[in-house]
């Protein structure tokens, strides 16, 4: 059985994506995405490299192509693209520590602040879109989860909208390297966003949730039927706020972080 067509299937440094899901930018890439099965994007900034389809790889950017797959050639590519379903499995975090070498972060701040590592899902299922319409990937578990709980609290009229899920390792460094080159400073923004390699967003089971007519990711959404909506109900399907105030993380309150899944990764 080939791989489900709306499913993430991640590699170390790229994301392959369902063709019918991604949106073109100029008519060359709506051309491409026409005939094209998989859209493949660099992790660290989205940037299309290449279209998948009909057992080829069709560049659109070669040489930053051949620099992301390092030494995987096309046929591996596509091997993996073609192979059967596999929900399971996750990437090594060895690139981890050149990725906090290189935002100054000390070896044990894991440690320090009490959370673990968390890898990447090999491959993710999609979860409808969020607020932006943006695609939305969470684990299998989670993506059930998630529809059975916004669909419970609909029929009390209340509406949940995810703000963001899934999030790789390389998309959690560009955020702070923008943050840096804007001149925040380290500390203040490890207080707002964990290192990467350390986010409940990189396994696929967080999820940011807001309302439709509020701010995303802002402490007023404490202040929502939607918020208490999930307090009362969200552990009926798995999910629990990760960080309450004055939590032991260093991780401001966040009201709008919840996460699926028993033991949860902080």
């Amino acid at each position: 059985m080939p791989i489900a067509p709306r499913t993430l299937i991640n590699f170390p440094t790229i994301e392959a994506l369902p063709a019918d899901l991604m949106r073109g930018r100029g008519n060359a890439s709506v051309r491409a995405l026409a005939g094209a099965r998989w859209v493949l994007r660099r992790k660290g900034d989205g940037r299309w490299l290449a279209m998948a389809g009909r057992g080829r790889l069709i560049g659109l950017a070669p040489a930053a192509l051949r620099v992301a797959l390092g030494r995987m050639d096309d046929a591996e590519v596509l091997a993996r693209l073609d192979a059967p379903v596999r929900t399971s499995g996750v990437l090594s975090l060895a690139p981890l520590r050149a990725m906090l070498a290189d935002l100054g972060i000390q070896a044990d701040y894991g440690r320090a602040r009490g959370l673990v590592r968390v890898a990447e899902p090999a491959a993710l299922a999609f979860a409808g879109f969020d607020r932006y319409r943006r695609p939305l990937w969470l684990t299998d578990a989670a993506a059930r989860a998630w529809a059975m709980m916004r669909s419970a609290a609909a029929a009390e009229g209340v509406a949940l909208e995810a703000i963001s899920g899934y999030r790789s390792h390389a998309y959690q460094l560009g955020i702070f390297r923008r943050k840096l080159r804007r001149g925040q400073a380290l500390d203040a923004i490890l207080a707002v966003n964990t290192a990467p390699g350390y986010s409940e967003h990189h396994s696929g089971r967080a999820l940011d949730i807001g309302t439709p007519g509020e701010p995303a990711a802002e402490e007023s959404f404490e202040l929502t039927p939607a918020f208490a909506w999930l307090v009362r109900n969200a552990a009926r399907f798995g999910f629990s706020m990760s960080y309450p105030r004055d939590n032991p993380h260093g991780i401001v309150y966040e009201p709008w972080h919840w996460c699926h899944g028993a033991g949860a990764a902080r």
